[in-house]
């Protein structure tokens, strides 16, 4: 798509119709309390609408109307390719509106325009296309079989799903979530992340449009306490699947201990290593890898290279082509397509990343407008600083010194977290041992990247628990497994005179 001029996204945005109220039962809806809340464009600090603020009441409702279209079969009974047309529309009509997506996704959450439009809106639409194209490819299963009995193993979908979304991607969460559990045949109660509310509840209207059934999906906005817990709490939700913080998301897994022990699936936090070896090659690639990877998103990313684990033998060098590279990306109006780095989402989680910006600065470290923080990059002496260990959320690289490739494992293991990692190496031994050792659901090698839509992505430790996103796996979670067990035995000798 051709990239228009920082006027014409203005006017664009100027334009928007903004989606304000909850999406339940097929219908735009205020709360049930009538509250509301601000959301806010960060770039700017202006309120873009006052948004429903949801409550327990509000899921309560959500979650009847998502049971009686589970139970009556209007969705979760549908041939799966009827199911795939109605997705192949939503996306078709996806693609006709990507434009206003685009705009009304960086000004509420302070994305770069150039990200949306050429990384976000189209990944998500990808998304949910794959998962359509998924329904009726993927088979069940018939165990070893005698001349007695045959053994089927059907996935059925798993009822009503509860999803929480982070604010960093909305629409490419929100696609990685739907997408799986609309396949299965679930009805879904969703809730957006309080920060960036607007395209789900556009998604909703334009999936309703599509043939979406009324019930199916329902959008809940509001916070957390009002919205989130309730779904985690919730007695008649059968499962949630969470993005976000490690800390809220251990919460999730409390909530369905002390409700109807619902499945919980987390993706949670990163603290992502990049380590670089004394033979990488190609120092100049690798330096790009490594800031896309630091400052795309403005580092509120999960999967963020938040630490660059390099030898010392290179880390000279390195470092030179690091800043180099880091210099050519711009800060400022997130709706510039020149700009490659936007606003931070809120005003708080401005001042949480700016509590980094101290010590050893090798680049930037400085900040603007009170929404935006340079491309920053830290020496640290070692593991145990807070920048290393913690995860920032913003776009800060702590550099760590190592000496040997042992030496770069131990460091790169060392965290509480283990969602991915990189690996630079020209050594292809050297490259598939440490990939085995990195504890990380993902490693990429001589490249940053989460891997793609038929992938699985996820972590261990505390990265993540329960099941994966993307790829086929990630229909597993929004499906239980039945076995259906068929006696052929033939009792006819048995039979009495």
């Amino acid at each position: 798509m051709r990239l228009l001029t920082k006027d014409e996204y203005k006017s664009i945005a100027d334009g928007l119709d903004l989606p304000t109220s909850a999406f339940i039962d097929g219908a735009y809806r205020p709360a049930k309390s009538g509250k509301t809340f601000a959301t806010i464009n960060p770039a700017t600090g202006q309120e873009l609408a006052q948004v429903a603020a949801c409550g327990p009441e509000d899921v309560d409702f959500a979650v009847e109307k998502a049971r009686e279209a589970f139970d009556d079969g209007r969705w979760s009974r549908l041939h799966p390719s009827a199911r795939k047309d109605v997705l192949i529309r939503l996306c078709k009509l996806m693609t006709r509106n990507a434009r206003e997506l685009a705009v009304m996704e960086s000004v509420d959450s302070g994305k770069t325009i150039y990200d949306c439009e050429t990384v976000d809106v189209p990944e998500t639409i990808h998304c949910l296309k794959w998962h359509a194209e998924a329904i009726d490819k993927i088979y069940d299963q018939v165990s070893p079989a005698s001349d007695d009995h045959i053994a089927m193993v059907v996935r059925e979908p798993v009822g009503v799903v509860g999803l929480v979304l982070p604010w960093n991607f909305p629409l490419l969460m929100l696609a990685w979530k739907i997408g799986p559990a609309l396949a299965a045949g679930c009805s879904v109660v969703l809730k957006p992340a309080e920060e960036t509310s607007l395209t789900a509840l556009r998604v909703a209207e334009l999936a309703m449009e599509a043939g979406v059934p009324r019930g199916v999906l329902n959008i809940v906005p509001g916070m957390g306490s009002d919205v989130g817990e309730p779904i985690g709490r919730h007695m008649d939700i059968d499962m949630v699947s969470f993005t976000g913080s490690t800390e809220t998301g251990k919460r999730f897994l409390g909530y369905s201990a002390e409700s109807n022990a619902k499945e919980v699936v987390l993706e949670m936090g990163g603290k992502n290593p990049a380590v670089v070896m004394d033979d990488a090659e190609n120092l100049d690639l690798v330096a790009a890898q490594i800031v896309n990877g630091a400052f795309w998103n403005m580092g509120e990313n999960c999967s963020a290279t938040s630490r660059l684990v390099v030898h010392e033998a290179v880390k000279e060098d390195l470092l030179k082509r690091i800043v180099h590279h880091a210099q050519q990306w711009p800060v400022g109006d997130p709706l510039d397509p020149e700009t490659r780095v936007g606003a931070l989402v809120s005003k708080a989680h401005f001042e949480k990343v700016c509590g980094y910006l101290e010590g050893d600065v090798l680049l930037g470290g400085q900040t603007k407008d009170g929404a935006f923080v340079t491309p920053t990059i830290v020496e640290v002496s070692d593991n145990a600083d807070p920048r290393a260990r913690e995860e920032i959320f913003g776009p800060v690289l702590s550099v760590i010194t190592v000496r040997s490739f042992d030496e770069a494992i131990a460091v790169a293991n060392d965290t509480d977290y283990g969602l991915c990692a990189s690996l630079f190496t020209a050594n292809t031994k050297r490259a598939i041992r440490g990939a085995r050792m990195l504890q990380a659901g993902t490693v990429t090698v001589n490249s940053y990247g989460e891997g793609d839509i038929a992938t699985p992505f996820g972590g261990i430790k505390q990265s993540g628990f329960g099941g994966r996103d993307n790829g086929v796996h990630a229909h597993d979670q929004y499906t239980s497994l039945k076995t259906i067990w068929i006696d052929l035995a033939d009792d006819t000798d048995e039979a009495v005179d």
